[in-house]
């Protein structure tokens, strides 16, 4: 079965220790969803098993109903069946990204303690940050990344546009199927550290929401399960363009030093036709690559002693005075002082 169309069953061992630790015969609920083959695999932990996509959106939706509760039993009071829709009527005419998100985060913040949102802006950064104080100490995998699947896709629907992701940290350790996170997103992936969070380029923040109360109504039929049925592969042109210039540049040059002709054969396609679809997306060859490198970059000086001039070169700069302007510009901050104020 492949990776993009199904789910590991750790994943789902993960959605059903909140249901566990309130008692629900999560057995029932997977025969009620008409799945009766799951049961063998409810006390196994391989990560060699795995479920078709559209079992794992009927199983959670029959769990949710099941339990009047979003959250599946995450949240210490339930957040009930029409949470999420009513958060989304309350966004909707934000005008754009930046407001919507602020006030899906006051939103939040009226109807449960356990978890809160925050949307911080550094320079051309944007950070999204999730603060789950886990009030019952259950296994945190499923809840935050679906947080983070739920966010992401919601505000690409909103704007009609793919984020473009720098850096996704969570605060639990790399699980077993970790792999697994390279599929939906398209960036640099740090486990065990200090919060959850999803940083992209603040420049989408300005984007006005392309949706409207009509479309939004069309989008709530199956949302949000239909949300969280997508950990698979982020398949737009922005993200595999960022995966071929991730990936092939190593640690040595941890930019690829692939050219937009080279990404266009890559990919099969012509440079026009993939020049005209990075344009349908908002996004341009430049500003890819730049994200990568100022991820990179603020990575770099605050985790090693790499000097400025060597992280050019790394980078692709043509002499260190390009890197500390374009450094700045992206930070508001000179590499050397970066490093200070992060030290």
């Amino acid at each position: 079965m492949k990776r993009q169309h199904s789910v590991p069953f750790p994943l789902v061992h993960s959605l059903l220790s909140a249901a566990k630790a309130k008692n629900v015969d999560v057995e029932s609920v997977a025969k009620d969803a008409g799945l009766s083959h799951w049961l063998a695999f409810f006390d196994e932990q391989s990560d060699q098993v795995r479920v078709p996509l559209d079992e794992f959106s009927l199983f959670l939706i029959t769990l949710w109903r099941l339990m009047d509760d979003e959250s599946g039993g995450f949240a210490a009071r339930q957040l009930k069946i029409g949470t999420f829709a009513m958060m989304c009527h309350s966004i909707i005419s934000a005008g754009n990204l930046r407001r919507s998100l602020i006030r899906s985060a006051r939103y939040i913040k009226l109807i449960t303690d356990d978890l809160e949102i925050e949307l911080e802006e550094r320079g051309s950064e944007a950070r999204l940050i999730f603060d789950w104080h886990n009030p019952n100490d259950l296994d945190s995998v499923f809840f935050i990344t679906s947080l983070f699947v739920i966010w992401v896709r919601l505000s690409c629907w909103l704007i009609d546009q793919p984020m473009l992701m720098e850096r996704v940290q969570f605060n639990f350790p790399k699980p077993d199927f970790g792999d697994e996170f390279e599929l939906m997103f398209p960036c640099r992936i740090e486990f065990s550290q200090s919060r959850n969070m999803f940083a992209f380029d603040s420049k989408q923040l300005a984007q006005p929401l392309r949706q409207t109360p009509d479309t939004l109504a069309s989008f709530l039929t199956d949302a949000p399960q239909s949300l969280l049925t997508q950990f698979r592969d982020d398949n737009s042109v922005t993200a595999q363009i960022k995966r071929l210039l991730m990936h092939q540049g190593g640690e040595e040059s941890p930019l690829s030093p692939l050219s937009f002709d080279d990404i266009a054969e890559a990919l099969k396609t012509t440079t026009h036709t993939l020049r005209r679809r990075l344009k349908d997306e908002g996004h341009s060859f430049q500003e890819i690559k730049d994200s990568i490198r100022r991820d990179v970059a603020v990575s770099s000086l605050k985790h090693s002693d790499v000097s400025v001039q060597d992280l050019a070169e790394q980078l692709g700069f043509s002499e260190s005075a390009a890197f500390i302007r374009a450094f700045k510009k992206w930070t508001g901050h000179t590499p050397s002082g970066f490093r200070e104020q992060s030290s």
